[in-house]
């Protein structure tokens, strides 16, 4: 398949965006911001895509694939390779093994064929694979059976090896090892097998990779989980060594979690990894980022902006965005989704941090929340589609696509999928 490109903006398109960009620069120029500085720092900008996001997802009661789904891999880094042509923004994939488990260098080459690279590699010990000799259904790191943890520790290892060839520098792991009734597990004893088996995993990381552990308070463990929260994180973390850091997922916490303040607290201790940007309303919704509460993502961005100004060389945690789309075309969530990421991190640039910091140190509430809202109430866009006209990308993604007819193009090419069973992919 030839690879979509991003239509050049016209000639009044151009000239308009022109104006609303200088327009603004005047604005930001009164409270002393340079509009290119920003601009510059928006194109820099960059969040990795899942590869199991181009799919259709499902529910816990029925998945609904739509038209022109991917087959495999190769189909996936095609439509990936849409969404960092249109947006400029996702230019690493994140795979997750074994449902992209492929040959390493079919992969680099077609990766590299669409200017596309690879980002953190996620295991699966979640569920079970086809041929697959032991089961998790009671657990994968935590299992009570040393057969069912040497196999998943093992299977962790391979997806490092995959990450070696592909170029990847980071393993994510997530384990739904938990009990559904009281006293089906010994709390503390599975914590141990699961610390056990990570020690294992982390004694043969790669000198220059990073270890992601990604809490979750629940689901598909409804009573107890093993890695519930940040805290359990930390203690991870802290326990594996220099090179274990907290992923933060923003839809594994209850609705009601100050997750900023939990962002805050890793980078403090110097336990922060990355992301998993979504948005939710109940739960893990996976829901596309921004989509119910914008804010809480400009506070998150807010707090890795002040970080930035005070840390080293080595804080450069990973962003990536996850995601089911249940109702919406994929591409398109996924698109709209890097530029709210790319949105918040733009806003959070903007804000006035000498004047936040003498509001905070004066105890003044009012005018230090307010020095916030205002850089959040900014029409940043003017900003990000000059950052996307620079760089070749498109001034409006999704009608770019939508007019492109990829969709409909992939659907007459790739096999109709048809319904079934609930999950994720």
């Amino acid at each position: 398949m030839s690879v979509l490109e991003a239509p050049a903006a016209t000639s009044v398109e151009e000239a308009e965006l022109r104006r609303d960009y200088d327009a603004l620069g005047e604005r930001l120029a009164r409270r002393g911001v340079a509009i290119d500085a920003i601009r510059d720092k928006a194109a820099a900008f960059a969040v990795a895509v899942p590869s199991w996001g181009v799919g259709t997802g499902g529910t816990r009661f029925a998945r609904f694939p739509g038209p022109g789904e991917p087959r495999d891999i190769f189909d996936k880094l095609e439509d990936c390779a849409v969404i960092h042509r249109l947006t400029g923004a996702t230019p690493r994939v994140s795979l997750h093994i074994p449902w992209d488990k492929a040959d390493p260098a079919a992969l680099r080459q077609k990766a590299g064929d669409l200017g596309l690279g690879f980002d953190a590699m996620n295991s699966n010990t979640f569920s079970d694979a086809p041929g697959q000799k032991l089961s998790y259904k009671f657990g994968s790191l935590s299992h009570t059976d040393p057969g069912v943890r040497a196999q998943a520790v093992a299977h962790n290892l391979e997806c490092i090896a995959l990450g070696q060839a592909l170029g990847s520098k980071a393993l994510t792991v997530w384990v739904g090892d938990g009990s559904n009734f009281p006293g089906q597990s010994n709390l503390t004893r599975a914590f141990e097998r699961y610390l056990d088996a990570m020690r294992e995993i982390y004694r043969d990381l790669p000198d220059d990779w990073r270890l992601l552990t990604e809490h979750k308070m629940y689901e598909p463990a409804f009573y107890s989980t093993v890695v519930q929260d940040w805290g359990t994180n930390y203690l991870i973390a802290r326990e594996l060594g220099e090179r274990a850091l907290c992923l933060v997922d923003l839809g594994h916490h209850a609705p009601n979690v100050n997750i900023e303040m939990i962002v805050a607290r890793l980078i403090q201790f110097g336990k922060l990894g990355g992301f998993h940007f979504n948005d939710s309303k109940y739960g893990d919704d996976d829901l596309d980022a921004g989509s119910v509460d914008p804010y809480r993502l400009f506070l998150v961005f807010n707090e890795l902006v002040d970080a930035e100004r005070h840390a080293g060389p080595d804080f450069h945690p990973a962003h990536m965005i996850d995601q089911s789309h249940n109702v919406t075309d994929p591409i398109e969530s996924l698109m709209t989704s890097a530029m709210e990421i790319q949105r918040a991190h733009v806003q959070a640039l903007l804000v006035d941090r000498g004047a936040l910091e003498g509001f905070q140190e004066a105890n003044d509430a009012l005018m230090a929340t307010t020095t916030l809202r205002q850089a959040f109430r900014t029409d940043v866009e003017p900003i990000l589609a000059m950052a996307r006209l620079g760089k070749g990308a498109a001034l409006d993604p999704v009608l770019a696509y939508r007019r492109s007819g990829y969709r409909a193009r992939v659907a007459g090419e790739r096999p109709a999928v048809t319904g079934g069973g609930g999950g994720i992919v």
